[in-house]
């Protein structure tokens, strides 16, 4: 038998598959992937109604809440205004201590006037501490109940308080850094 013949044998189907294969490739009966006119953009949609109605607008707070938020909020800030007050101070006395040895007259005085600050800070930390308390109550309540007013003045507050708490943070952590290099 001649061995040419098997290797015949075996490539006819793979010439077949590729001349089928190039017959297929050859006509122009696939769609063209160029933008058809009913892709672009035209606004012609129409408007689709919501499925739903939009959910009225949150109760406003109750009159108790606004002035206990209202005087949380003025401790917070006579707190803050405090330490406001008190910051030019500490950082002369920081900047005049800058280098000295810890333990010196200078570094003490400096060490006083961080720990002013830090009581200043505090102050406005209990006001916080209470706008906590009343924030996760609120939060709870209107999970349960649906009515968010309470907890939305509650909110506004906190992150009012918490706002210059991070300022007053920020201030304290650079004089703390200036003091001990």
């Amino acid at each position: 038998m001649n061995r040419a013949f098997p290797r015949l044998y075996t490539a006819l189907p793979v010439l077949g598959l590729a001349l089928g294969l190039a017959g297929c490739a050859s006509t122009n009966d696939y769609p063209s992937l160029a933008r058809r006119p009913a892709e672009r953009i035209t606004g012609s949609a129409d408007v689709v109604a919501p499925t739903q109605a939009p959910s009225p607008p949150p109760a406003p707070p109750s009159p108790e809440m606004t002035g206990r938020l209202a005087q949380l909020v003025e401790q917070a800030r006579a707190a803050h205004a405090k330490f406001a007050a008190r910051r030019r101070e500490a950082e002369r006395l920081v900047g005049a201590a800058s280098g000295a040895a810890p333990g010196s007259e200078s570094w003490s005085v400096a060490s006083i006037a961080l720990g002013d600050l830090d009581s200043r800070r505090s102050e406005a930390m209990v006001a916080l501490g209470e706008l906590d308390e009343i924030y996760v109550g609120e939060a709870v309540k209107a999970a349960e109940t649906g009515e968010n007013g309470n907890a939305n003045a509650a909110s506004a507050a906190h992150a009012q308080v918490n706002g210059w708490l991070a300022e007053e943070d920020a201030i304290l952590d650079r004089l703390r850094g200036r003091l001990r290099s």
